[in-house]
C-alpha cells in the first residue's frame, strides 16, 4: 500500500502463469541474438549464431519466478512463416533496432508495427534500442524525443528501452519489462489515452474497498489499511506510513481522505498512481489476492460451482442465497416502492465486471414496470434463470455483489428428471418449458404474456429467446417459469443433440388455430420432437396450444388436433388468445404438467410398437425363467426320490 520505497514487498501472485514465451523480432544485423546471449550469460558473446535456438531464463532470474523463454527470429524473407507463426504463440514480443543505424528505427513505424497488426498480435509490445554503445555521440535525442510519437500511434507498445550487450548495460531489463508486461498487464486496467483506471478495474477495486471496510463507514480507518496491507503483502504499515498516503491523497484530491480516513476515492487514486509510476504489479497483486484473473473475473477455484452427473438434473439457488437476494433488494431499493429503477439494478450491480442481464439471453427476459423498473418477483426471476443457464456466472455474481456465506452453499443440483418421473413428482422450484412452433403461430406472444406485456402486432422474433417470471399457484405457493422459444429453422439442429431435451422439464407447441397449415406444421415438430424423447429416453409432458382462439378456428385443426392429442396419449389442445384469455390458467396448467412428469408425454406409434416388443420379450424372459425354475425344481425332486430309495433298498 505504500508509495515507493514503502514496505510493499513482491507481490505473491502472478496468476496462472507457469512461463513466459517472449519472441525477438526485428531487422537483421539488429543485435536480437547478442541481446538474447547476453542476457543468458551475463557476458558479451564474441560469436552468436544467426539465430539462436529457443533460450530459457531460470524461475528466479526476476523477482516474479516465473521463467522465460526467449525465441530468436530470422528476418529473411524464406523464414516469414517461421517468424509469423512464432509472432503467433508469444506472449510477449521484443522488436530491436540498432542505435547506430537510423533506418532500423523507422522501419519500426514503416513495417514491424503494421506487420504485427495485420497478424492481430495483440500482445505486448517491448521496443529495444540494441548497440546503444555505437550511437553517433553527436546525434544525441533522447529516447523519449525518438519512441514518444512512435508510441502515440501505436498504443500497443508497453514501454521502451535503450541496452547495449556488449557493454551489459540494460540488457536483463529488456526482457524484465517483457515478463511484467505479460503477468501484470496494463490494458485491463488502465486507459493510457484518458489516463485512468478502466470500468472493469474501477469495479473491481471498488469490491476490493467494501470487503475491506469492515465498519461499512465508507471509509479505511488505520487498522483497516494495516489489514488490508498484510493481507496482501505479508507486511503492516508503520505510522508514518499511514500518515504519508494520507497526504499524498490529500493534496491530489481532497475528497480522497475524510475524518474517518481513506475514502473510495481516495482508494482508487491511490491505484491509479500505482500505475503511473510504473507499480502495477502493486495493483496486480492486491487484485489477485482477491481471487480476480487477467481478465478482472474470479478465478474458479473462488467458485466452488456444484457439478450436475449427469443432464436432466437442474442447478437452483438455495434458500440461503434467496434470503440474501431479497435482502439486497430490499437495500437498494432505496424509495421503497417495490422496485428497482435501472440506476439502482446499476448501482446493485457496480462491484460486478459489468451488469450480467445487459446482454441476451438475459436482457428483456424478464417483467418490467410500466416505468421500466424491475420488480421483486422479476429480479429473482432473473437470478433464476441465469443460474439455469450458467450456474457459474450466476454464482459469480452473488460473490460480487456481497454474498458473504460459504459459496458452495449458495447452489444446489436438484434430483434426476427420470427419478422425478418414477417418484411422479417434480420437486423442483425452477421449471423450463421449451415452446415449438411455427413462425407466427404465437410462440413470441406466449412469452410475452408471461412477462405482462400487452399484445402487439409485432411480436414474431427470429431467434432463440427466454422469458421467466414467478407464477402464483393455487394455494399460495410459487414457481418460477422459464419459457424458451425455439426457432422453427433451428429445431432440427438442436435435436441433432443427444441432450438437448435433458433440460426441459414441460413442452409446448403452439399453433395458430385459424390455420391448417400452422397446424400441420406444429404436428409435424411435436412428433419430432417426441420421437426424439424415445429414442434417447428423454420423454417430457407436452401441451398442445391452439393459440388466437379469438380468430375463427379452422375445422380441419380443430377435429385432427383432438385426435392426434388421443392418440399419443396427452391432453386435448388448449384454447388461449393473448388478447381475450387469462393467460395465467395456461401457465398454471404448464407448470401442472411440469410437476407430474409422468403424464402426458407423447407415445408415437413406433414408440408404442417398440414398448410393446420390449413388454413381449420381458414375459418371454419371465416365462423361460418360470420353466427353468420347474425343470430345476423337478430334478431336484426327482434326485432327491432316487436317493431316498437307494437308502431304503
Amino acid at each position: 500500500m505504500a508509495l515507493a520505497g514503502g514496505s510493499v514487498g513482491h507481490p505473491s501472485s502472478c496468476g496462472s502463469r507457469t512461463g513466459v514465451r517472449v519472441v525477438v523480432a526485428g531487422d537483421q544485423g539488429t543485435g536480437k541474438s547478442s541481446l538474447i546471449a547476453a542476457a543468458a550469460s551475463e557476458s558479451f558473446p564474441e560469436n552468436v549464431p544467426p539465430v539462436l535456438p529457443p533460450t530459457r531464463l531460470p524461475a528466479d532470474f526476476f523477482s516474479d519466478r516465473v521463467p522465460v523463454t526467449l525465441i530468436d527470429t530470422s528476418s529473411s524473407l524464406e523464414n516469414r512463416s517461421k517468424l509469423n507463426e512464432e509472432l503467433k504463440r508469444a506472449d510477449a514480443v521484443v522488436l530491436t533496432y540498432a542505435c547506430d543505424q537510423p533506418l532500423t528505427l523507422s522501419r519500426l513505424s514503416s513495417h514491424w508495427l503494421y506487420e504485427l497488426r495485420r497478424l492481430e498480435i495483440k500482445v505486448p509490445i517491448i521496443v529495444v534500442g540494441c548497440k546503444l554503445d555505437l550511437r553517433d555521440e553527436h546525434n544525441q535525442m533522447s529516447l523519449e524525443q525518438v519512441m514518444s510519437p512512435i508510441m502515440q500511434k501505436f498504443r500497443e507498445i508497453e514501454t521502451c528501452i535503450e541496452c547495449s550487450a556488449a557493454t551489459l548495460i540494460q540488457v536483463p531489463e529488456a526482457f524484465y519489462y517483457a515478463q511484467k508486461a505479460v503477468l501484470h498487464p496494463t490494458s485491463p486496467l488502465f486507459d493510457q489515452e484518458n489516463q485512468c483506471l478502466k470500468d472493469r478495474c474501477a469495479r473491481a477495486l471498488r469490491r476490493i474497498f467494501i470487503l475491506c471496510d469492515h465498519d461499512m463507514d465508507g471509509a479505511l480507518n488505520d487498522s483497516e489499511l494495516n489489514e488490508f496491507q498484510v493481507k496482501c503483502f505479508n507486511a503492516p504499515l508503520q505510522p508514518a506510513e499511514i500518515v504519508g498516503v494520507k497526504r499524498v491523497v490529500q493534496e491530489k484530491i481532497p475528497a480522497g481522505v475524510n475524518d474517518l480516513g481513506l475514502t473510495l476515492t481516495g482508494f482508487l487514486f491511490l491505484h491509479a498512481l500505482f500505475i503511473e509510476k510504473s507499480r502495477i504489479e502493486t495493483t496486480w497483486a492486491v487484485l489477485r489476492k482477491f481471487g480476480y484473473n487477467d481478465d478482472l473475473k474470479l478465478m474458479d477455484d473462488f467458485l466452488p460451482v456444484p457439478s450436475k452427473h449427469v443432464p436432466d438434473q437442474s442447478v437452483e439457488l438455495t434458500s440461503e442465497a434467496l434470503e440474501f437476494l431479497n435482502g439486497v433488494f430490499r437495500l437498494f431499493d432505496s424509495d421503497n416502492d417495490g422496485a428497482l429503477q435501472p440506476t439502482e439494478l446499476d448501482e446493485l450491480f457496480c462491484t460486478a465486471p459489468e451488469s450480467p442481464w445487459g446482454e441476451a439471453p438475459y436482457k428483456d427476459a424478464a417483467e418490467r414496470t410500466a416505468r421500466g423498473d424491475t420488480s421483486l418477483n422479476a429480479f429473482l426471476s432473473q437470478w433464476a434463470l441465469m443460474t439455469a443457464l450458467d450456474p457459474r456466472l450466476s454464482l459469480a455474481n452473488l460473490v460480487y455483489i456481497g454474498y458473504g456465506g460459504d459459496p458452495a452453499s449458495a447452489l444446489h443440483i436438484t434430483r434426476r428428471r427420470s427419478v422425478d418421473c418414477k417418484k411422479q413428482r417434480s420437486e423442483r422450484n425452477v421449471l423450463q418449458c421449451f415452446v415449438f412452433g411455427p413462425k407466427s403461430a404465437g410462440k413470441s406472444s406466449l412469452l410475452n404474456s408471461l412477462l405482462g406485456r400487452p399484445f402487439s402486432k409485432i411480436n414474431s422474433t427470429d431467434g432463440e429467446r427466454y422469458a421467466a417470471n414467478v407464477v402464483d399457484k393455487l394455494g399460495g405457493s410459487k414457481k418460477t417459469l422459464i419459457l424458451r422459444e425455439i426457432p422453427e429453422d433451428g429445431v432440427k439442429k438442436f435435436l441433432s443433440n443427444k441432450e438437448f431435451l435433458a433440460a426441459c422439464d414441460v413442452a409446448v407447441f403452439v399453433y395458430d388455430s385459424s390455420d391448417e397449415k400452422s397446424w400441420k406444421r406444429s404436428k409435424e415438430l411435436l412428433l419430432d420432437v417426441a420421437r426424439h424423447g424415445e429414442d434417447i429416453g428423454y420423454g417430457v409432458p407436452s401441451l398442445l396450444i391452439a393459440a388466437k382462439d379469438d380468430l375463427d378456428p379452422n375445422p380441419v385443426a380443430i377435429q385432427d388436433s383432438v385426435k392426434v392429442s388421443q392418440r399419443i396419449g396427452i391432453v386435448p389442445p388448449i384454447p388461449w388468445s393473448m388478447k381475450s384469455s387469462d393467460s395465467s390458467e395456461i401457465f398454471s396448467r404448464i407448470i401442472k404438467a411440469a410437476e407430474h412428469p409422468h403424464l402426458s408425454i407423447p407415445e408415437t406409434e413406433t414408440g408404442r410398437n417398440r414398448k410393446q416388443y420390449r413388454q413381449l420379450v420381458n414375459q418371454s424372459l419371465i416365462l423361460v425363467s418360470i420353466g427353468a425354475a420347474v425343470t430345476i425344481v423337478g430334478l431336484a425332486a426327482y434326485r432327491a426320490y432316487a436317493a431316498s430309495r437307494n437308502t431304503s433298498s
